[in-house]
């Protein structure tokens, strides 16, 4: 007689239960494995939200007006400033809707930076305004027709503000400090209801001494666009009523 026989039954026993829990712990590590790959495996990345960006970038909306200084090749040394802003009758620039009246003034000025601002001005080199134009342009959310909801095309010393600007052959005086053009009150009309900007198109014709004192001059033009931002509405631009040499 063997003891094989007799210890054969246990052994299978043990073996059984031995290998059912190995088992069944490969299938618990299989099951946390595939938790582990679930919980660890880093999510796809949504798009961060970012800050709603205007859809029509405008200085003048945003800061409340807008100031360009231009110079030229042909005259050195001379700062051209256009500045624009909003009237008191419609003072916030994003509250400008498509319907209603939306009114702003501008200057326009040159200044000889190859002397002293504080040097006598006969050493200054004097320009002359003599031709003010604008034309505008509408843009539109779905590429609709162009508009123009302002234009000007004037004699500058006929509409300046100045009822009696110093005034040559060549224009008005708009040399700093003593000659500056300034239109007030001006209103940009309805546009379609998609417009999202209107960009303004400033032209100046001036005449530009060559040397201060000389007498001689050169004809100038000095050009200068301004985009202005339109919001989406159903009311019209609020405006009140002002006087018009009240901005």
């Amino acid at each position: 007689m063997t003891r094989r026989s007799s210890r054969t039954p246990r052994a299978l026993l043990a073996a059984g239960v031995l290998s059912l829990a190995l088992l069944g712990s490969g299938c618990s590590q299989l099951g946390l494995s595939d938790d582990d790959k679930s919980s660890d495996a880093k999510p796809t990345p949504s798009a961060s939200p970012t800050a709603a960006q205007p859809a029509f970038d405008s200085q003048f909306t945003r800061d409340g007006t807008f100031q360009s200084h231009i110079t030229l090749d042909q005259a050195p040394g001379m700062d051209f400033v256009y500045t624009l802003y909003p009237t008191k009758s419609t003072p916030r620039t994003n509250e400008w809707y498509p319907k209603g009246g939306k009114y702003f003034s501008f200057t326009f000025q040159a200044y000889d930076l190859s002397q002293d601002i504080r040097a006598p001005f006969k050493t200054k080199r004097k320009v002359y305004l003599s031709h003010v134009a604008v034309t505008s342009a509408t843009t539109t959310s779905n590429g609709g027709a162009t508009e123009s909801p302002y234009t000007l095309d004037a004699k500058a010393p006929k509409v300046t503000f100045d009822p009696q600007p110093l005034t040559t052959k060549w224009g008005m005086l708009i040399t700093s400090p003593k000659g500056a053009f300034e239109l007030r009150n001006q209103e940009i009309g309805d546009v379609s209801d998609d417009t999202i900007g209107v960009t303004l198109t400033l032209t100046a014709d001036v005449a530009v001494e060559t040397a201060a004192g000389s007498g001689k001059f050169t004809r100038q033009q000095v050009t200068q666009q301004v985009p202005i931002a339109i919001f989406a509405s159903d009311q019209p631009t609020t405006s009140q009523s002002i006087p018009v040499d009240a901005n």
